[in-house]
């Protein structure tokens, strides 16, 4: 078995145009002043990281993966969560999600799919170039408008639009395999990947591809209502990467799963620092010990009430205290004995 390796830190929450938090130098000090071992970085964030000089030049990245070693940190894995969402969006969102991308692509849903193809290309290259074995990102959805439709869905339609998603995805996952990168999708509410059934569509349909693998996020789970430690036992052999984030359910007479279109602070369903919600992580990091998950315990803070950096803090120490180290003998070692054939016919009456 391995030791989840952590605590690492999810620096996309964090990154901002005030010190400590404008470069990769100065938010690495602070994090590793938490106590944090690692950071996943966000490939969108020019103040962290330069994506497309990270994808031609291993020298780039040999200095700043130096700029983390210098604060006793790993980069853990780097993502591409909003390049990601847009190689595939609804025309539904063109417009909130043109944001996402460069002027020159923006309504142009065609130009915009096409740069974030070659973004996550380029966060795949980067990723190899830093020596990295696992990458985050969202799916896109196409489908997501039609999840609870009124009037029902024609036949077909959720067919049509997995067949797509995959379309697009598949050279994506074939390059990646080139790469030696596992593509790990976060499960997630808003993608078309946002359950176990949704993420079976769609590995179905890239024919099980070896790079198609899951970012494991709990608290996305329990605003569905999922059974988020049977997910572990299920997938297991495609979790590669794990989100830390607590979240709560408190579903009322008046709203439920779908929040009654209220803000994060007055839904059912809320995101909260770790330790504050409902989440059993002691469960969770139990699990993922036991089927010998090998990656790193990322927080990603996303509280609707506590300061961030006050969650930042609390939560180096909470994933440290949960992190399991592996046992290298078995509890009753100590009253076994070599085995004797003989003896045991013996002891079977066979003798």
């Amino acid at each position: 078995m391995n030791t989840i390796k952590g605590p690492a830190i999810f620096l996309a929450q964090f990154a901002a145009d005030t010190a400590p938090f404008n470069s990769l130098e100065a938010i690495c000090g602070w994090a590793a002043g938490l106590g944090y071992k690692g950071v996943q970085i966000p490939t969108w964030d020019k103040r962290l990281i330069d994506l497309e000089r990270a994808a031609s030049s291993k020298t780039y990245c040999d200095e700043i993966a130096g700029v983390v070693a210098q604060h006793g940190m790993e980069i853990t894995e780097l993502s591409s969560h909003l390049q990601g969402q847009l190689v595939a969006v609804h025309p539904a969102y063109d417009l909130a999600f043109d944001g996402f991308c460069p002027e020159q692509a923006r309504g142009n849903p065609k130009a915009r799919t096409e740069w974030a193809t070659e973004q996550v290309l380029m966060a795949g290259r980067a990723s190899r170039n830093l020596g990295l074995s696992e990458h985050a990102t969202f799916s896109g959805s196409l489908a997501w408008p039609y999840m609870y439709p009124w009037p029902q869905r024609p036949a077909g339609l959720i067919e049509t639009a997995f067949d797509e998603l995959a379309r697009r995805w598949t050279p994506i996952l074939d390059k990646f395999d080139e790469y030696g990168v596992d593509i790990c999708y976060e499960i997630h509410p808003g993608e078309d990947l946002h359950d176990g059934v949704t993420f079976e569509m769609f590995l179905a349909r890239v024919k099980n591809h070896p790079r198609c693998k899951i970012l494991y996020d709990p608290s996305h789970f329990v605003l569905q209502c999922l059974d988020y430690k049977d997910f572990i036992d299920i997938y297991k052999d495609r979790i590669k990467m794990f989100h830390v984030k607590d979240a709560e359910f408190n579903p009322t007479g008046r709203q439920g799963v779908y929040g009654g279109f209220q803000s994060w602070t007055d839904r059912a369903g809320r995101f909260r620092s770790l330790g504050d919600g409902q989440v059993d992580f002691g469960a969770i990091f139990s699990k993922l010990t036991q089927y010998d998950f090998a990656g790193w315990a990322v927080l990603e803070w996303e509280c609707c009430l506590k300061h961030p950096e006050d969650g930042a803090r609390e939560g180096a120490q909470f994933i440290a205290d949960h992190i399991i180290e592996v046992t290298t003998t078995a509890f009753d070692d100590f009253a076994g004995a070599d085995t004797d054939n003989e003896a045991n016919r013996r002891m079977l009456g066979l003798i």
